[in-house]
């Protein structure tokens, strides 16, 4: 997945314009972990997909990301939003987080955490290693990690990629979490419209499933792991 990198950087705007045809997050993060007063990380933030839900009721927010252009983007739209001055981007590794010890009660992370934990990657599991290290150093006790990646584009039913399996199987079977999935189609207007919004990220083989199913709105699954410290 480390070939996507350079879309965060040069088409930050496009992967926006995508993911805001997906459902808002809201209910299934305060379901989870009510986040109202808390101090929030939210990990990989990329243009705010969780962040603008959490900002509004969150004490405080800490916007992680490797890409300057998604936290510019991110940055905007807090700015527009109409909630206190809580936040604070910071461009940075999940590896190494300048984050003081103890000092979150919830971690959010959507689609990110993949692209170190990656099986292709000889250090996928050094790698998720590190991240979890860095995670429960900086959560208070009684603290709360959730966990947003892919189940599949294009399905309507969980369909992983099959090099994010063995992280995901980790994330059960070592660390603890617990799983489910929902569903979190996109919602376009056209099918020409979900071509346009789609083929620069996905690819040929997505545009080929749009046209066979004439699909207008795109369904995709997502998995959600999460553990309570």
């Amino acid at each position: 997945m480390s070939t996507q990198d350079p879309i965060y950087t040069n088409h930050s705007n496009m992967y926006d314009a995508m993911v805001s045809r997906q459902p808002d997050l809201y209910d299934i993060i305060n379901t989870i972990r009510v986040f109202k007063n808390l101090d929030v990380l939210d990990l990989g933030a990329g243009a705010g997909r969780l962040s603008t839900v959490i900002a509004p009721e969150a004490k405080s927010l800490i916007c992680t990301d490797i890409s300057r252009p998604m936290l510019d983007i991110l940055e905007s739209k807090l700015q527009g939003m109409n909630s206190p001055l809580n936040w604070k981007t910071v461009v940075s590794d999940h590896r190494q987080l300048p984050i003081p010890d103890q000092s979150i009660d919830l971690v959010v992370s959507g689609w990110s955490i993949c692209y170190l934990a990656d099986a292709s990657d000889n250090h996928w599991e050094q790698n998720l290693e590190q991240i979890m290290a860095e995670l429960q150093r900086v959560l208070r006790p009684n603290g709360t990690i959730i966990i947003f990646e892919t189940m599949g584009t294009g399905y309507e039913t969980p369909h992983p990629p099959g090099f994010l399996q063995p992280y995901y199987a980790l994330l059960q079977d070592k660390y603890g979490f617990d799983h489910q999935w929902i569903r979190t189609d996109y919602d376009f207007g056209s099918i020409e419209e979900a071509i346009h919004h789609t083929e620069f990220f996905f690819g040929q083989e997505l545009v080929d499933r749009i046209l066979q199913n004439q699909w207008a709105t795109v369904p995709e699954c997502a998995g959600i792991w999460w553990k309570h410290f």
